[in-house]
């Protein structure tokens, strides 16, 4: 019988007997990588391989019965099942002639690849052993998350120990209980494992990256999130990664596509340690502070990510959740893994529910608000999935991040908010999939939340979400749009908030009639554009450092308001494309420009500003002239450099 297959024999097809992983995996080596994709090659150990392991070591009857003992109302025992499992595991061994075809797998992998991978001087062949749960009857589940990873493998002993432990993997307790909560028999799931070269991203970048925006579901845009470092900090929430959002159809003309960029905080940075074929073959350092302030990836190599994902989603059909890694040795992109995304590509988005706060009280904390939706209880404040017990149903969870041993705990919670973690975090993810409201990333949730306090949790106003101390009132407008007849007067949106857009843009409209500049240059640029302009001459330096804190990593002050002005305009243009898209060039009070960061030195002070400078009569003003000019800039890039036409220019008050 053969136990292992390699990637290049492997196809969708073959899932029943490799995963969902691996079956991925190896379609993708096929199919993409004479594409340009690039897939670290490997092999897979079969679904036939576990079961005769099973026979060999003589613990198949003894595994159904310690099953047989779970608890399946109130899981109480979980934790004693689970270890009485994996025990059986401990002293077990590979099969003779399993043992033989992974070791000649891995010395014809070494033979092909092991040359090549030096460093100072030193072989640097190591591998990834990957776990790829399969069920024959029902070979479309995904088991994403539920048994463990193994990197950083050197040797052919410590392969061998790590594809046992990956066997073993398949009765943590988060295993079992996903099992029962998706209703698998126990004995009837396979595990496969996937081995394969190591991309060196310990020493590079790596994420994660969807092919649509996975909080609205808009289709045309790539979301690529990393950090340094190995792509669990990503995954499991324990930082802020840095973000990026690519328009589709501008990366098929070869347009600068980039349309956001987010710098995360990143603060720690996922290396290798000498353990071998160990959970802790991995340690988390600090990552110094001027890679925290640096973005991970070049444009050019952004937009080659999205390329190779939009690649992925043809081929397949349908979006797709790909994680990425960059070698840092040799400076080369991979595709690790892809996976059809589970919330969106099932909805119809014909309906949904508008949330409104009728009043707001005092804010707690904020982060990254995710599901549209407002949640109110009493926050419940757990740092370990082993106090799972003191969540009441409907109340909600606080806590510092989340990892799939929380999974059955998120369940019944009414909303989740986190300390760490971005939008494609385990706690993101798993918010979605539940249809839950979710905070993540708020920096401090668990210190400025009180355990047992009453909250509010509101994601109904864009990207931000809050929370408030107190329940408060809100109302639930159900909306179909399939019963809203357009009339012939055009329907256009006023807009100035660009984390709005793509939720907005799939209401029935003609566009946006007006964007209010000043709203950007307000919220996201923050500072008074002169200056920027004249830095030099500003002679407050408390705003000075501010103003350095804030631009930190652009080629100059005015590439800072040019950039983000033009990203957060293209943001809605991208949303709303093709239809037009009117953009009113600032139209600030003299008053308001003074709030700006170093603005009170460039404004004059007016009786009336709303009669005042402003519109026109300002920009042919030689003191306001240069800000101006990098207004037109930043809507010529929109328009020449990132494709985006459908941006029209409104002059006002001329």
């Amino acid at each position: 019988m053969q136990y292992t297959k390699p990637f290049s024999e492997i196809r969708l097809s073959d899932l029943p007997q490799v995963g969902g992983k691996n079956a991925s995996l190896g379609e993708m080596f096929q199919q993409l990588k004479p594409q340009g994709i690039e897939v670290p090659d490997g092999f897979a150990v079969t679904a036939n391989a576990y079961w005769d392991f099973l026979r060999h070591n003589h613990i198949e009857q003894k595994l159904a019965g310690v099953l047989a003992q779970l608890d399946t109302k109130t899981f109480s025992n979980l934790t004693r099942v689970g270890q009485q499992a994996r025990d059986l595991f401990n002293n077990a061994t590979l099969p003779p002639a399993l043992q033989y075809e992974i070791i000649s797998q891995y010395n014809a992998t070494f033979n092909k690849f092991g040359a090549g991978l030096v460093e100072n001087g030193r072989a640097q062949f190591s591998l990834a052993v990957r776990s790829s749960a399969t069920a024959e009857d029902l070979p479309e589940a995904s088991f994403a998350g539920q048994q463990e990873t193994y990197l950083n493998i050197l040797g052919e002993n410590a392969l061998v120990e790590a594809c046992r432990k990956c066997y073993q993997s398949l009765f943590t307790d988060r295993a079992i209980k996903y099992r029962e909560d998706n209703r698998f028999e126990h004995m009837k799931v396979a595990l496969s494992i996937g081995v394969q070269l190591m991309v060196r991203a310990d020493k590079g970048a790596s994420g994660v990256i969807f092919t649509m925006d996975p909080d609205s579901g808009f289709r045309d845009v790539v979301l690529v999130t990393g950090a340094w470092g190995l792509g669990e900090n990503v995954v499991k929430g324990n930082i802020n990664p840095d973000e990026f959002l690519v328009f589709k159809p501008t990366l098929r003309q070869n347009k600068n596509a980039i349309v956001n960029r987010k710098l995360g905080d990143k603060q720690l940075t996922m290396i290798y340690t000498d353990a071998s074929a160990s959970n802790d073959s991995t340690v988390n350092i600090d990552t110094p502070v001027d890679k925290q302030k640096q973005f991970i990836l070049s444009d050019e190599e952004i937009m080659q990510l999205a390329r190779w994902s939009v690649i992925i989603e043809e081929h397949y059909g349908k979006p797709m959740d790909i994680e990425w890694g960059k070698d840092g040795l040799t400076n080369e992109l991979f595709i690790l893994q892809a996976r059809p995304e589970t919330v969106h590509s099932r909805s119809q988005g014909f309906t949904f529910t508008d949330y409104k706060l009728k009043n707001k009280g005092k804010v707690l904390c904020e982060g990254m608000g995710l599901g549209n939706k407002i949640k109110a209880g009493k926050a419940r404040i757990i740092l370990s999935p082993n106090d799972a017990h003191k969540l009441n149903d409907g109340e909600v969870l606080v806590t510092e991040k989340t990892d799939p041993d929380w999974d059955p705990i998120m369940k019944r919670a009414a909303a989740v908010i986190t300390d760490q973690g971005g939008r494609t975090s385990h706690a993101a993810i798993v918010a979605r999939e539940l249809g839950a409201a979710a905070i993540v990333g708020t920096g401090n949730a668990t210190k400025a939340i009180k355990d047992g306090q009453h909250i509010t949790v509101s994601c109904a106003d864009g990207n931000v979400g809050k929370v408030y101390d107190g329940i408060l009132e809100w109302t639930e407008t159900n909306i179909d749009t399939r019963n809203i007849i357009m009339p012939e007067t055009k329907v256009m949106f006023i807009l100035g908030d660009p984390s709005k857009a793509f939720q907005l843009s799939m209401l029935p409209n003609n566009g946006v009639g007006l964007m209010r500049m000043e709203f950007i240059i307000n919220d996201v640029i923050r500072i008074h554009p002169m200056a920027l302009k004249q830095f030099d001459k500003l002679e407050d330096a408390e705003v000075k450092k501010q103003i350095n804190e804030l631009t930190f990593g652009y080629a100059s002050k005015e590439d800072y308001f040019v950039q983000k002005l033009a990203e957060a305009t293209a943001q809605i243009a991208a949303a709303f494309h093709p239809k037009d898209v009117i953009v009113r060039m600032s139209d600030f009070k003299s008053n308001e420009y003074a709030n700006l960061i170093g603005g009170k030195q460039f404004e004059p002070t007016e009786e009336n500003p709303m009669i005042g400078f402003r519109g026109a009569s300002r920009y042919y003003k030689p003191m306001y002239q240069p800000a101006f000019e990098m207004e037109c800039k930043a809507m010529k890039m929109v328009r020449d450099e990132m494709g985006l036409t459908n941006v029209k220019i409104m002059i006002p008050f001329c």
